[in-house]
């Protein structure tokens, strides 16, 4: 990569007044339209006519797997986990996760490869390595996987339930690329949200993935959380920044203990002040860039080497439900409590508990809760919510071409509303398009929420997490 790609990529101009302004609540754009969308009107029948029409494409599969269960309670978390050491409430889930794989197999031609692969949870890696072979050997038996240097093959990574054999086993497992839960080093700000974990601890590991061939390693890191200062957020930075993560993913912790009851023991008295969590933010990216890394969009970054930023550079980057990606768009399968599939023109989303997710599946079903058929308009809207957070611009002479339309027309509406934020210099608009600058990098959900034809202003505090 050159210079000049170089300062393109990690431009990135921190505007308080406008972040302050602009960085309310809105979604985060890993669907288009958003879960929140999603009814019951659609059903397992649909969903089986979906998974059939696209078996006449050429398009590949990705497979999500979630593993809900967590050993003990992390206090911010607002994932869909369960904390149990219950193993006969985990071997009563993984009977009937085992019993959707095989309903789900069937409905996919075997000649289509699983190019992606993902386990999120809750916590993968609560399952011991005997649990995960199982797995793995089951999936393998559904589903033509894609064995090749090119698979992206992911695992969330609890690292305090893993050891240097266990992550050269998820290596023979075929998993090559590791997402590693730091959240922060700082042990006061650890043993306020319960997860203590050393950095000797993780750059084991790190140590062990590297030397097992894992191509890619991710860190997610959290500000916000109570306790934490610049100060000693700056040196969970310098720590993670000697271990050199491939990526890294810097979330904006949201409280809201009335939907998770997991927060309540968190004292909001701890939590950082506004102007504070601002300043944690850019901190955070002027050290990040600094120290050579990339600012990709969003909450994430990655080393100049790495395959986002040359995607991001060759027109392949892709947002879906696992943040960014460098494949080719496929059709997602999702297995398990909660998982949301996407398949041509559906979104359809399993039963968000797990008692309802193994009653459905018992009685033979597939566990299709709810979900939408997406009509040319949203999937047109997709396409320019998509191009604007993966490539910060727009253009809309080519954007027509593709889609058949004249952008200017079809969206006269939105590029009215666009008008302000060209005032406030988020975007430059001209007759071919529209560009998001430096200041306006760090607020691309509100910058596609004008696209957005959901979107009620007033009822965003509600149901978003805050943009910053």
């Amino acid at each position: 990569m050159n210079t000049e790609q170089t300062e393109e990529l990690t431009g990135v101009c921190f505007d308080t007044d406008l972040i302050v302004r602009y960085g309310g609540r809105g979604p985060r754009y890993t669907s288009y339209p958003t879960a929140l969308q999603f009814d019951e009107s659609l059903t397992p029948d649909n969903y089986r006519e979906k998974a059939a029409e696209s078996n006449t494409s050429d398009v590949p599969l990705s497979l999500y797997v979630h593993i809900p269960f967590c050993h003990s309670l992390c206090y911010y978390c607002g994932c869909n986990k369960i904390v149990t050491r219950n193993e006969a409430r985990v071997e009563r889930y993984m009977e009937m996760l085992y019993r959707e794989i095989e309903m789900q197999s069937k409905l996919f031609d075997h000649s289509r490869k699983i190019e992606q692969l993902h386990f999120g949870g809750g916590t993968p890696t609560y399952l011991d390595n005997e649990q995960l072979s199982e797995l793995l050997d089951t999936l393998r038996a559904a589903f033509n996987f894609d064995d090749s240097e090119d698979r992206e093959f992911s695992i969330e990574v609890d690292p305090r339930t893993v050891d240097a054999d266990g992550i050269r086993h998820l290596a023979k497992l075929g998993f090559n690329r590791l997402s590693l839960g730091i959240q922060d080093f700082e042990p006061a700000v650890q043993q306020a949200v319960n997860r203590a974990q050393t950095p000797e601890e993780v750059q084991n590991l790190v140590d062990s993935a590297i030397g097992a061939g894992f191509g890619s390693i991710s860190f997610d890191l959290i500000y916000g959380l109570p306790q934490q200062t610049v100060e000693s957020f700056n040196r969970t930075l310098d720590i993670v920044i000697g271990m050199k993560p491939d990526r890294l993913a810097v979330y904006n912790y949201a409280h809201l203990p009335r939907r998770f009851k997991g927060q309540r023991m968190i004292n909001a008295n701890d939590i950082p002040a506004p102007e504070v969590k601002l300043e944690l933010l850019r901190h955070t990216i002027e050290k990040l860039c600094a120290a050579g890394y990339i600012y990709i969009g969003m909450d994430h970054f990655a080393l100049p080497g790495d395959e986002l930023v040359q995607a991001r550079l060759d027109g392949t980057l892709q947002r879906n439900f696992q943040g960014y990606s460098t494949h080719r768009q496929c059709d997602l399968v999702s297995l398990g409590v909660s998982g949301i599939s996407g398949i041509g023109n559906m979104f359809a989303q399993n039963a968000i508990t797990t008692m309802e997710y193994e009653a459905i599946i018992e009685s033979g079903e597939l566990p299709i809760k709810k979900g939408i058929l997406v009509d040319d308009d949203d999937l047109k809207r997709a396409a320019v919510i998509q191009a604007l957070m993966c490539y910060d611009s727009l253009s809309f002479d080519d954007f027509g071409a593709e889609h058949g339309i004249d952008f200017r027309r079809y969206f006269a509406d939105e590029i009215k509303r666009l008008e302000p934020l060209v005032e406030d210099e988020l975007i430059d608009l001209d007759d071919a398009g529209v560009a998001i600058t430096q200041k306006g990098r760090l607020l691309l959900r509100s910058i596609a929420m004008v696209f957005d034809r959901y979107i009620d202003q007033a009822e965003n505090d509600n149901r978003f997490s805050k943009a910053i």
